[in-house]
């Protein structure tokens, strides 16, 4: 193992001089400086290689790691493992270094700055970031009260994020937007949030913070299972609102896990597994309604649900190993072996059938494999001319089984 000789330096808008004695000392010893435009240009000029990042930025982080036992220091933004650059090379160079081999300096964070400039406490707000994000990552952080604070990722999002929260009956949020914190050109605007839907005259580098207040009609949805239906974009192939609730309590969401969500119809069952925590991950396979599973992921905050259009079982290979799977859209030959082959131990599998031969099928499954079987029956009242009466939906079959 070399001794350490990558150093990963967080520097703010006051530059160089804001830097510790500790982080001047790792960017004076290098050998390679490495960096955006916007970072190496504080550093005097002299004659050491200079790497910029080369979009990917994978390309760049393979040439960092052929530099290994010269020195080299990475220039980042503020706090390099909060939304930086950092935790991507972190999670790609143990491959091939140790972590013993790194030095890491953080400087404050823009979110820290930020709520010094407003007075919140950090352990009350919520933190995104936009930078190569799509921006409709807002919409799950949506609630009255919330206090978010958002990386932008350059002068047009200010106006995004306010368009965004007038659409969903927030426009009289709180909006603040920051840029160059810290530094010389340091600038806050602030308003309410639909008086920025139409400007864009702000610095590309800037922050957003919010405080949202609803009126009347806003649009919120709670981060709980069971979103109502209405909630969704379809054509009637929706898992509804209390069979969806039971289903997502069965499969048990954990942050960081994933999720095969099998014959996903409009996606619900994803998209609620994903809304429960921000790290936790979903892949929809279905047949035909992309564009709703697209839709509604989107305007439901989570674009990053992965959609794989094909039919089980022939579209489930080589896909990456789930910690749990539903079964929703029917149970075709070979879905349920290829399901619990490819579930890993621990794992969880649910199913919902709605046909007796889909009965039978998860009854025999259920003698093989074990687990529970648990009939699903709800009632709704609705108009019966100017009376109410009950009226059945379709019952449910659920089979439950963890793989040990």
């Amino acid at each position: 193992m070399l001794p350490k000789w990558l150093s990963i330096v967080g520097i703010g808008e006051d530059g160089y001089e804001g830097l510790t004695l500790t982080a001047r000392s790792l960017v004076d010893c290098a050998e390679i400086l490495v960096g955006g435009d916007r970072h190496l240009s504080m550093i005097e000029v002299d004659r050491r290689d200079r790497l910029r990042w080369a979009n990917p930025i994978a390309e760049t982080i393979e040439q960092i790691r052929s530099y290994r036992g010269r020195s080299v220091c990475v220039l980042a933004s503020g706090d390099p493992m909060w939304f930086g650059i950092g935790t991507s090379l972190i999670k790609q160079i143990p491959t091939k270094i140790s972590l013993d081999e790194v030095t890491i300096i953080p400087a404050p964070s823009t979110f820290s700055l930020i709520c010094a400039r407003l007075g919140w406490s950090m352990t009350e707000v919520e933190t995104l970031s936009l930078c190569g994000r799509p921006a409709s990552l807002l919409q799950a952080y949506i609630y009255p009260n919330a206090k978010l604070l958002m990386l932008s990722s350059d002068r047009h999002t200010p106006k995004i994020a306010a368009e965004i929260l007038t659409e969903r009956g927030f426009g009289n949020s709180k909006f603040t937007v920051l840029e160059h914190l810290g530094g010389t050109k340091e600038r806050v605007i602030s308003g309410i949030a639909r008086e920025f839907n139409s400007s864009d005259d702000f610095a590309d580098l800037n922050a957003i913070a919010i405080e949202c207040i609803s009126n009347t009609e806003a649009k919120f949805y709670a981060r709980t299972v069971g979103l109502p239906d209405c909630a969704y974009f379809h054509d009637g192939q929706l898992t509804k609102r209390e069979v969806r609730a039971m289903t997502l309590s069965a499969l048990a969401p954990s942050a960081g896990e994933l999720l095969w969500d099998v014959g996903a119809g409009c996606g619900s069952i994803g998209i609620e597994w994903m809304r429960t925590h921000p790290r936790c991950r979903a892949i929809a396979i279905e047949k035909s309604r992309i564009s709703y599973i697209a839709d509604n992921a989107a305007s439901l905050g989570v674009p990053n649900l992965e959609i794989i259009a094909g039919i089980a079982p022939n579209a489930l290979k080589n896909l990456p190993t789930p910690d749990a799977i539903f079964i929703g859209g029917g149970i075709t030959n070979g879905t349920i072996e290829i399901c619990w082959e490819s579930l890993r131990s621990q794992g969880r599998l649910v199913a919902n059938v709605v046909t007796l031969e889909g009965e039978q099928i998860l009854y025999a499954w259920q003698q093989k494999l074990g687990g529970t079987l648990t009939r699903i029956s709800i009632e709704r009242a609705e108009p019966v001319g100017s009376f109410l009466g009950w009226k059945p939906m379709m019952p449910v079959t659920q089979w439950v089984v963890y793989k040990f």
